[in-house]
């Protein structure tokens, strides 16, 4: 009987497109009920369980509640802030002390070339319902560690509310006084010391789940990433981001993973 780990990232009430979703991601929910049906008939090939949750308190740099407009007026969702921005004035912090910090911040964040900040909706509050797991996958983990006696590792990321953290291992500008922002080097051990192929699900395939991944293709050798495989029926992009997705999940083959539907592992 074929042995897999299985990787699932992020899949959370507020991502998925559902009423009172904060930030529904088109296509969300449909994912996690197939993986969900999935891990329950198939739990007994499932040889761990790693489920990372999005985890931020309700004002952080990366959410319209840090924002203000220069006329003191809120910041729409999805709006993008550059240092530019705020050095002008048509941005700034809510609270005026963090400013001098916030706008190094942005000076490190685009300097990598890789991201710019956007001021997302107020999502994934630790403690809400937002934050919660999908109910049919929570059953199913519940299932998956009943009956194997082993217990799914829940890994919180975003604590920080000074930094972004897409990425299951890292934050995007990590603090050097803050761990939890450095890379995560037992969970990537964890997941590349395992033999079995590792299957990875998650919300959102633009953002969270490219980003993880992209880390993962930083550090892990060559051979778990070609013995890994991205479930392209259980991840999902952003809505305006779906080239964003397609263009991470070619980079992906290139770089040895696979891409694969549920059906391919029934």
């Amino acid at each position: 009987m074929t042995q897999y780990d299985l990787l699932v990232i992020d899949p959370q009430n507020d991502f998925l497109d559902i009423a009172d979703a904060a930030l529904p991601v088109p296509g969300a929910n449909a994912d996690m009920d197939r993986l969900a049906t999935w891990l329950i008939h198939h739990a007994a090939q499932v040889q761990s369980l790693t489920v990372t949750l999005d985890s931020h308190a309700s004002v952080g740099v990366e959410r319209t509640s840090f924002w203000l407009q220069a006329d003191g007026s809120a910041v729409a969702p999805f709006t993008l802030i550059r240092a530019a921005d705020v050095q002008a004035g048509v941005f700034r912090p809510r609270h005026a002390g963090k400013t001098p910090k916030v706008l190094a911040y942005l000076q490190a964040l685009e300097a990598t070339g890789q991201r710019q900040l956007i001021a997302w909706p107020v999502h994934c509050v630790l403690g809400t319902w937002g934050h919660n797991i999908h109910s049919g996958l929570t059953e199913a983990i519940a299932h998956w560690e009943q009956h194997t006696g082993r217990t799914c590792h829940k890994v919180l990321k975003g604590q920080n509310p000074m930094t972004e953290q897409y990425s299951a291992f890292k934050a995007e500008v990590p603090c050097t006084d803050d761990p939890q922002t450095l890379l995560n080097k037992p969970l990537m051990k964890a997941l590349s010391s395992q033999v079995a192929t590792l299957l990875i699900a998650g919300e959102a395939l633009s953002h969270c789940v490219a980003a993880s991944v992209g880390d993962m293709m930083a550090e892990l050798p060559l051979e778990r990433l070609q013995n890994t495989v991205l479930l392209t029926d259980c991840m999902s992009p952003v809505t305006g981001f779906e080239e964003a997705g397609q263009a991470f999940l070619a980079q992906a083959r290139v770089a040895g993973l696979r891409t694969a539907s549920l059906a391919d592992f029934t």
